[in-house]
């Protein structure tokens, strides 16, 4: 009896050991980090107000890939980082994930107003200006939406993850019947990518590019709070740009991850 114990006691740890060694690596994490076009609310479509980083994950294949939205709605560049949003992100960062960004909204705001204080300069370079912030009580050195890009795309890269910049979704603003692009900061993005070593997404375009081909009045019908954030139709469009522009670089390796990927 006591020999036949012995042998299932050690059957069952050769049987355990093989689970730990086969124990499959953790899946990688697709962090997504923007503003309230990216997650609105608390990402269920609060007022009718969806951001397209909430609808992304149903192009995955989640069994392969975690999909980790952490957008704020009201952040730029700037606040994602010094609300500690980006720390949160990093001391989760591990080699193999992905960094989506997608800002730009909120960066055009005043740098040292006393409702938000969430403004950049304008451009890639390295200007800076010192200001007082009203909010923090404290004094603080404000960069360019460039150099702040450049930052989440330097650190994202030091922990081994893979960094995509997606140029700023378009607003409901028209003019001549056409949609009217952020020219400026999808400039800065591509330029910041490009400078960086980060891929890029020209979503700003191709979204635009979508409203044009269903029209104003169509489009009018995503915007039903401002002429900023879309209801959930509109972010399931702007959802599918983004995959699109995903599938488009064929070296992504995020590609192999997608639903239907063709990898």
């Amino acid at each position: 009896m006591r020999f036949c114990i012995k042998i299932g006691l050690v059957t069952a740890a050769v049987v355990f050991s093989s689970f730990m060694l086969i124990k499959p690596a953790n899946k990688p994490t697709l962090f997504i980090i923007g503003d309230s076009t990216v997650k609105n609310g608390k990402g269920n479509g609060d007022n009718q107000q969806w951001g397209w980083g909430s609808l992304l994950a149903a192009h995955f294949d989640t069994t392969k890939i975690h999909i980790e939205n952490r957008a704020l709605g009201g952040t730029s560049t700037r606040t994602f980082r010094t609300k500690g949003l980006w720390d949160a992100v990093l001391k989760q960062l591990k080699p193999g994930d992905f960094v989506l960004m997608q800002f730009g909204h909120n960066d055009g705001s005043p740098l040292d107003d006393t409702a938000r204080a969430r403004g950049t300069i304008k451009g890639t370079g390295n200007e800076s200006r010192e200001i007082y912030n009203p909010i923090t009580k404290k004094q603080e050195v404000v960069h360019t939406y460039g150099w702040y890009l450049s930052k989440f795309i330097e650190e994202a890269r030091d922990k081994g993850a893979v960094a995509i910049v997606c140029s700023p979704v378009p607003r409901n603003n028209w003019k001549n019947g056409k949609t009217s692009r952020a020219e400026d900061y999808a400039k800065w993005a591509k330029e910041t990518a490009h400078s960086a070593g980060a891929y890029f997404i020209d979503l700003g375009k191709s979204i635009a590019d979508k409203y044009d081909e269903l029209g104003e009045p169509k489009v009018s019908s995503f915007f039903p709070a401002d002429h900023t954030h879309t209801n959930k139709e509109g972010a399931i469009i702007n959802a599918a740009c983004v995959v699109d522009g995903i599938r488009a670089i064929k070296e992504l390796p995020l590609n192999q991850y997608l639903v239907n990927s063709k990898d």
